[in-house]
């Protein structure tokens, strides 16, 4: 079945809306966002409890007062990101090579001569979207990533457009260790958003992160010790408004060995992303339900 056929025909003029959005330029974008960042914070009042709940356990220190401020700064860029990822489907690769820079690529890079595969660990930071089809291109045939598919054809056929047109490749989250089997001694990296909420029956890694108790999947840990793959963090922080910095820090060399019980490049991973967090707190997604599980 052909992607256009994929979906429902009433769907069509969805995607037409869409696609007519997305031609528009980032500043007339951003003036959406304006729109998008008002409604958010005083008509639906999106997800507040969650966002609220969320800061003030992260940040015990900071008054009530900070707290809102720091809401407030999160839904202006969560709105930025919204029209972003939506930009995608559109954008040249010119622009995003333009847009998303590259601090240290050789940190990254210099596994794949090797035949090494790489986990890359990101999170719900920055623009994520932006990330993986910027990597793409600095990386040609070589940046992946693990998703997880939608149920609505519609919208899984256009996100899968968007983060594929650029030449990411995506890998469904159930096909994961079956992608590393396949591509085992071929120098690439698959991206995995490890900040994710696992659940009791992913049998998690708790740790202390931001001041909580936290369940993490422990994937990471496992892949990088089963096939010797090397780790890598990924750091992506807001330079100014369209524009995106990212930095590399190498958490495993592939080399050493790992005993995945003792879950080294995920406790690593939460020291890196915790730092971030503190560092630019608006930045991260805080609408999401990261603490709905208990140990």
């Amino acid at each position: 079945m052909s992607r256009s056929q994929s979906y429902s025909w009433y769907y069509r003029p969805l995607e037409w809306l869409l696609l007519g959005i997305s031609a528009l330029p980032l500043p007339v974008l951003y003036g959406v966002a304006r729109g998008l960042y008002w409604l958010m914070v005083y008509v639906v009042r999106y997800r507040q409890r969650v966002v609220l709940e969320n800061m003030r356990n992260s940040f015990p220190e900071k008054t009530e007062a900070e707290i809102r401020q720091q809401a407030k700064g999160f839904y202006w860029h969560f709105a930025q990101v919204i029209v972003e990822i939506l930009k995608l489907r559109t954008m040249s690769a010119q622009e995003v090579r333009r847009r998303v820079r590259f601090t240290n690529p050789q940190v990254l890079g210099r596994f794949f001569p090797e035949g090494k595969q790489v986990l890359t660990l990101g999170s719900h930071a920055g623009n994520w979207e932006w990330l993986l089809a910027a990597a793409a291109l600095e990386y040609p045939g070589k940046a992946g990533g693990v998703y997880k598919p939608l149920t609505n054809p519609f919208f899984e056929q256009f996100m899968l457009r968007l983060r594929t047109r650029l030449g990411a490749h995506l890998v469904p989250m159930l096909n994961t260790l079956r992608d590393f089997v396949k591509h085992r001694g071929t120098g690439r990296t698959l991206s995995l958003l490890s900040d994710q909420a696992a659940g009791p029956e992913d049998h998690p890694y708790w740790t202390n992160f931001l001041h909580q108790d936290t369940p993490f999947y422990t994937g990471a840990d496992k892949l990088a010790a089963q096939f010797q793959c090397a780790a890598v963090f990924i750091s992506i922080r807001r330079a100014r408004q369209g524009y995106y910095e990212v930095t590399f820090s190498e958490l495993h060399d592939g080399e050493k060995p790992l005993v995945p019980e003792q879950h080294t490049l995920i406790e690593a991973f939460a020291r890196h992303l915790e730092r971030d967090i503190q560092a630019n707190p608006s930045e991260y997604l805080w609408s999401h339900r990261r603490w709905k599980h208990k140990r």
